[in-house]
């Protein structure tokens, strides 16, 4: 459940943003890109520049469409702020991924579960101008458009550990291409810490690799370079998948999320 309500474009398209969220929008960007300049990968730092996002406003879904049009054939799509499976596999396997026309509140500037225009703009869209990036996307929509709703939870984790939280090394060091890590001040600066578990890439063990959405990664799997995922999209990923239900999940990493006890009135 969202409490967020995306924004609809008027007659011509436009989607008008209030001055507020313009501001929350210039917050962010600027924050961040100073917190990822040397964090980033390559790949994302060149698609950043490609874009040419604005500063001060929140920019609009044809500006950022005209640009992947002409690099990978992408295009962006107006979403409600939370979409089922079933969409959001429909619209990958299109090339086109889904963007939800909020911004957070100036309460929630570090973190927010569901995701809003910050983080599908930022985070994703500076590396789906780049082509094995936006084919392991563009094939992994297609790989769940046919998938059972047990083999989706799979295929999910292998998402969640690659295109949201990534990382991936570069001839400069290990870098981020997570949108997850890269629109997020405090995971940015974790992710490349000492502090959690950093494993070389194994699309089957990120598979079973259960995670939580509501806190800091305790491990992360690193791509040996951005390429390994164009391979990856002309793999046998459905076999993995197979494999994978059949070895089970590992073991949580993490503590289990704590339930609010239950009152009863008197």
């Amino acid at each position: 459940m969202t409490h967020y309500v995306a924004r609809e474009p008027d007659a011509q398209g436009f989607i008008h943003y209030s001055p507020a969220e313009h501001r929350v929008w210039n917050i962010l960007i600027t924050r961040q890109l100073d917190i990822i300049k040397d964090r980033a990968c390559q790949e994302y730092l060149d698609g950043i520049e490609l874009l040419g996002l604005p500063h001060e406003r929140i920019p609009q879904l044809d500006e950022i469409n005209r640009v992947l049009a002409a690099t990978t054939g992408w295009q962006v799509e107006r979403v409600p702020a939370l979409i089922p499976f079933q969409t959001f596999f429909e619209l990958l396997a299109s090339k086109r991924f889904p963007v939800a026309t909020f911004i957070r509140t100036e309460e929630e500037l570090d973190y927010l579960q569901e995701p809003d225009i910050f983080h599908e703009i930022f985070g994703h869209c500076p590396l789906l101008t780049n082509p094995w990036f936006g084919e392991f996307t563009h094939m992994y929509g297609k790989l769940g458009l046919s998938a059972s709703k047990e083999q989706r939870v799979y295929l999910a984790r292998l998402y969640w550990m690659t295109i949201e939280f990534g990382l991936v090394d570069t001839p400069k060091g290990r870098r981020i291409y997570g949108g997850g890590i890269l629109s997020s001040p405090k995971e940015a600066v974790y992710s490349l810490s000492a502090e959690p578990a950093h494993h070389p890439f194994d699309p089957l063990e990120a598979m079973r690799t259960p995670y939580r959405i509501d806190i800091l990664q305790p491990l992360y799997f690193v791509l040996p370079d951005l390429k390994r995922l164009f391979e990856l999209a002309h793999e046998d990923i459905m076999a993995m998948v197979q494999t994978g239900m059949q070895l089970g999940l590992h073991a949580p990493t993490f503590p289990p999320k704590i339930q609010p006890s239950k009152t009863h009135a008197a």
